[in-house]
């Protein structure tokens, strides 16, 4: 059994925009006794899902402002929690989290639920490890919207990410109010103690921690092979529509690296450029919502009335 932690439903409580019900499951297989947290909108017989996959250092209050228009077009929405994040327990131990530890999670997750006809929603590392999963899973998947991510083919090498990763790991009580609105200034500072809500102090942190670790520095490191299998996937065999949105202030993931993930995914169109976000995109994403319904031809509630 995994030692967690669970964050204390009183954390969640009038949280800015933030009133959706909350769903659980605690008995994925490899994962009996750990119990994960999703957002479940609209409708639950739709035809079409959209999975909105978070990253680091924030959980499914990331999607709050996107939710609500995808779900307002009829399709049914699931924002999960990573382990270690949000309304999801948290291994206390740091070693526990890995590459395969998420990447297997999901795949679960996507199992039990039974989703099909997905439009993947992905950011940072919901990019990073959600990139991997349409080639283990093709006729679930139908459509692409990425965001400010990439696949870990290969070591990093970008100034951005190396200051990004000694802020998150210079104080083992990571400052996350505080280092979400340095890289996205538009949040209140209320919205800035969201992000911090589930993890009351630095024991509940060991995921934020560990992703920054994860990112690959060796050719042999974990997830280098299974990426640049997806980069293959996403190159020759990919079929569905896509939709890309680039915060254009990104020094990090930004838009040199989205342009080269325009070449990697095939049939990617030219992206929407969103000038004033950052690496969170989603703190724009009404826009980006309504723009990739549009691209993706469906009909938008707010058309209707």
């Amino acid at each position: 059994m995994i030692e967690a932690l669970r964050t204390p439903d009183a954390r969640f409580e009038n949280l800015p925009d933030y009133d959706f019900a909350p769903h659980y499951i605690d008995d994925l297989p490899g994962y009996e006794g750990l119990r994960g947290h999703y957002l479940d909108e609209g409708p639950r017989d739709a035809g079409e899902v959209f999975l909105c996959l978070h990253g680091e250092p924030t959980w499914s209050y990331l999607y709050r402002k996107m939710v609500p228009i995808f779900a307002g077009a009829g399709v049914r929405v699931i924002a999960p929690d990573w382990l270690g994040f949000g309304r999801s327990d948290k291994p206390a131990d740091d070693a526990t989290y890995h590459f395969e530890f998420h990447r297997n999670y999901m795949l679960a997750l996507i199992e039990r639920l039974d989703l099909h006809n997905v439009t993947l929603v992905c950011q940072d590392w919901g990019g990073l490890l959600g990139l991997t999963l349409p080639m283990d899973m093709p006729a679930r998947f139908k459509r692409l919207l990425i965001m400010n991510t990439a696949l870990m083919a290969g070591p990093a090498n970008n100034p951005a990410f190396d200051e990004w990763k000694a802020t998150i790991t210079a104080d083992p009580d990571v400052p996350l109010a505080a280092i979400m609105q340095k890289y996205a200034p538009e949040l209140t500072a209320a919205e800035a103690e969201a992000y911090a809500a589930p993890f009351p102090d630095q024991r509940y942190k060991a995921g934020v921690r560990r992703f920054p670790q994860m990112v690959a520095t060796t050719m042999d490191a974990p997830g280098v092979a299974i990426s640049q299998k997806a980069g293959k996937f996403w190159s020759e065999a990919w079929e569905g529509e896509s939709f890309m949105a680039i915060g254009m202030q990104d020094e990090m993931l930004g838009p040199n690296v989205m342009r080269y993930m325009q070449t990697v995914i095939r049939g990617c169109p030219d992206p929407m450029e969103v000038p004033q976000a950052g690496h969170f995109v989603q703190e724009h994403g009404v826009e980006v919502a309504e723009r990739a319904l549009d691209a993706f031809g469906f009909a938008r509630e707010q058309a209707k009335t």
